[in-house]
């Protein structure tokens, strides 16, 4: 599985149509959601601005206006044959008085997708488990202890009025069953699915 380092743009004009490519490493739909509504207030001029996404918790993609099936799903299918997940693709059009046809927009969205993937930096990912254990803060040492000593991975701490991690296990253990010896002290709830980059 793949993703993208970091956002990407390309330009390609086919009969003086302009399309722009963004591509952005995403987590989720609200991250995507949030992305697109940026595009469409940058881009509030042109012509159209389609959107496609795979994300941890889905799929989609948005014609915004071209002709169903010849803009976004091409764009999604590009996405998908290319093994990317934790992204979103945005092509922006600018009409040049030339129709394209159903076909000749199907091309070109697609290759709008693929140009911006070939200039892409593509990370290799692998996807894991990610759980939330909530602790008290006298108890941080015995969580790292538990953690250094079954090789897990800490992605995030947050310190409220309980400590917060967020933890994976690199051979996908149950973490729950890790920790389920410390029951009476810690909580430990699922979370999502997280996209972590190999080392």
């Amino acid at each position: 599985m793949k993703t993208i380092a970091k956002p990407v743009q390309s330009e390609i004009n086919i009969k003086k149509s302009q399309f722009i490519c963004h591509l952005f490493p995403t987590k989720n739909k609200k991250e995507s959601k949030q992305i697109i509504e940026r595009i469409n207030q940058e881009y509030n001029d042109a012509t159209h601005n389609c959107t496609a996404y795979i994300v941890s918790d889905g799929e989609g993609f948005d014609d915004n206006g071209e002709p169903g099936g010849t803009a976004g799903k091409p764009m999604i299918n590009v996405l998908r044959k290319n093994d990317l997940h934790n992204i979103t693709a945005v092509v922006t059009r600018y009409f040049g008085g030339i129709k394209l046809g159903a076909g000749g927009l199907v091309r070109a969205y697609s290759k709008s997708v693929l140009e911006a993937i070939n200039n892409a930096e593509i990370l290799e990912v692998e996807l894991y488990d990610i759980y939330t254990i909530i602790f008290e803060y006298s108890d941080i040492k015995t969580v790292d202890n538990e953690i250094r000593s079954n090789a897990l991975e800490v992605t995030n701490k947050e310190y409220y009025d309980k400590v917060n991690y967020d933890v994976v296990s690199k051979d996908n253990r149950n973490i729950e069953e890790i920790f389920e010896k410390y029951k009476n002290k810690l909580t430990v709830k699922y979370k999502n699915k997280e996209v972590l980059v190999k080392k």
